[in-house]
């Protein structure tokens, strides 16, 4: 259910209450199309869960050992969701500059991790819910680009 933006949370009741507040602040209603799809998520067949996990195992091992061999790149493994979030400082770009970069020069479309605030300055954010075709395309651009600059 990547992108829908529904989720669920178990808390003390406190907090519940706390959450319930910014939801009611922050979003909207959920369309219900999408409720129905978060229903047959939780209530229905779970046999490709695993199946999932495991090619999302497979495609963050493509992802960062991708990301380690380029130059100026360095990247620790992901625990959890499906991005990768790399350090550049060595490329000596900014994350924004290396952004730009690799829209320019690779064809490859990510967010520079200032994004997500100030802490994230010297990292990118890319996201490996593709096919590991796709990422290893992506990685091999980056890789040209970056060694021919």
């Amino acid at each position: 259910m990547a992108g829908f933006r529904l989720g669920w949370a178990v808390a003390p009741k406190e907090i519940a209450e706390k959450i319930g507040l910014m939801i009611q602040t922050v979003f909207s209603a959920v369309p219900p199309f999408i409720q129905y799809a978060g229903i047959a998520a939780l209530t229905g067949d779970q046999s490709q869960i695993l199946v999932m996990k495991e090619e999302y195992r497979k495609r963050r091992e493509v992802i960062v050992d991708g990301l380690n061999s380029l130059p100026g790149v360095s990247c620790i493994t992901p625990q959890g969701a499906f991005y990768a979030f790399p350090n550049i400082t060595a490329t000596g770009m900014t994350s924004d500059e290396f952004a730009n970069f690799a829209l320019e020069k690779a064809e490859v479309a990510l967010l520079p991790g200032n994004t997500f605030g100030q802490h994230g300055e010297g990292y990118v954010r890319l996201c490996y819910a593709n096919s590991k075709e796709n990422i290893k395309e992506g990685l091999e651009r980056l890789n040209k680009a970056l060694n021919e600059r």
